[in-house]
């Protein structure tokens, strides 16, 4: 907690922070370019705000990627702001309400948490349709081996929907990566569209979720990674939305052992 503090305490690195929440996925050349520091400002900087897990980090290729990280500030927020007056955090609540607003520039969502729980553990909730009922609310199933489909069951006792999601990745319990699904007709009931609008979302190209485990002592950094967006696509605005709701319902699940008293599994 005092790392964050101290990392947002800083105008320019609240700056670095602004530019990625305007467009996520930078490069150090990207962020240095778009701001009135030197490279080695931004560096030293951008180490302090990823040591505070305000940013984080993914490869590709040659070039390192910067993302925003809600996760600190939801903690802040949600754990330990509401002891004190509203009016003296104003600054850190509207902060906190920026930081989440979806993108719509950008065409990836990545997130970053930590789960007191082992790999093995925080595995066995990502796959196991027992755990995925409960933080979740579906069941997802699947012998998750490379090629094969991955299942859901939104009702107990009812028929395994195939929704044409395939495991690309699997390697326990380390990364899982799987294809994900299109918008189903029971969508549009729920947000209200017409049948002209549902035709066009689903024409949306298919969009793949990474998981990613990685010991860290005691607990567990998982990173989830949501791509192959087009810029603009309506599901990478749901998913915003909803994958900070279900991670920290898995959060809670594993740490405290139960979720709305709903015990964990075995």
């Amino acid at each position: 907690m005092d790392a964050v503090f101290k990392a947002l305490a800083d105008p320019s690195r609240r700056q670095l922070l602004d530019s990625l929440n305007a467009r996520n996925g930078q490069t150090l050349q990207e962020l240095s370019g778009g701001l009135d520091m030197s490279r080695q400002a931004v560096t030293k900087h951008l180490a302090v705000l990823e040591a505070a897990n305000l940013v984080a980090t993914r490869r590709r290729g040659r070039e390192k990627l910067h993302y925003l990280n809600p996760v600190p500030i939801n903690d802040i927020a949600d754990r330990w702001m509401h002891r004190y007056d509203r009016r003296r955090t104003r600054a850190l609540a509207d902060l906190k309400i920026t930081l989440e607003e979806p993108v719509s520039t950008q065409a990836e969502f990545v997130y970053v948490t930590y789960i007191g729980a082992t790999p093995d553990r925080l595995w066995k909730a990502l796959t196991e349709p027992e755990f995925t009922r409960i933080y979740w609310g579906a069941a997802l199933k699947s012998d998750w081996q490379v090629g094969s489909k991955v299942l859901w069951q939104h009702e107990p006792g009812e028929e395994y929907d195939d929704l044409d999601q395939v495991v690309l990745e699997s390697d326990p319990p380390r990364r899982l990566a799987y294809t994900w699904h299109t918008y189903q007709w029971r969508h549009a009931g729920m947000f209200g569209w017409t049948e002209e609008r549902f035709a066009e979302l689903v024409k949306e190209p298919r969009s793949k979720v990474t998981f990613e485990i990685e010991p860290q002592g005691p607990i567990s950094k998982l990173t989830v990674t949501h791509d192959d967006f087009e810029p603009g696509s309506e599901m990478l605005n749901a998913i915003s939305q909803g994958w900070p709701a279900i991670l920290s319902g898995l959060k809670t699940l594993l740490e405290t052992g139960e979720l709305a008293g709903v015990p964990a599994p075995a």
